[in-house]
């Protein structure tokens, strides 16, 4: 079985990708994509910003996706659709907490869909143009910046959830087979 599934996957088309926005903004997104059907591929992507201090503030996160993708037409090139359930962990100053004294620090779930385009460059390069969002949930604890001391008082996790866009960009993505 495993003699299979490893020359499956060997005939498959797999790509490595560098999100060039994220990039620019010193927020690296890197991912593999790979044929798993007719018109069906699976991509697994790392977002993460190592940053432990922007302005006085931790801006850490770390966001791993692991996502199903339907492509209408032909696989790597035109119009998908995905879907997706990833884990986060942060150590991050929310943007409603901007120049105050609170940052928070915990883990959390996204689940979500994707929406994008994909244009061969050549036979190896090619351009994967995306936006997406969905529902995410944390569960932290809140610290005061100066004193490393809690600023609430749940007793085991402070939660949150909300629906907002978390992903974006554009891919400059290299076949590797």
């Amino acid at each position: 079985m495993l003699v299979l599934l490893l020359s499956i996957q060997l005939q498959s088309q797999t790509y490595v990708k560098v999100n060039a926005l994220t990039t620019l903004l010193t927020i690296p997104n890197v991912g593999i994509e790979t044929s798993i059907g007719k018109k069906s591929t699976f991509q697994l992507d790392i977002l993460a910003s190592p940053w432990k201090s922007f302005n006085g503030a931790p801006q850490q996160f770390y966001i791993v996706i692991p996502e199903y993708r339907y492509h209408f037409n032909e696989k790597y090139n035109g119009f998908y659709a995905g879907a997706h359930i990833g884990g986060t962990v942060f150590n991050f100053q929310k943007w409603n907490y901007l120049n105050t004294d609170k940052y928070e620090k915990g883990f959390g779930y996204v689940m979500g869909a994707t929406i994008g385009y994909q244009k061969k460059i050549n036979d190896h390069f090619m351009l994967d143009c995306f936006v997406g969002g969905g529902n995410q949930q944390g569960f932290y604890h809140g610290y005061y910046l100066s004193t490393g001391k809690r600023y609430e008082t749940a007793e085991h996790w402070n939660k949150s959830g909300e629906w907002l866009p978390y992903r974006g960009g554009v891919m400059v993505s290299y076949r590797i087979n």
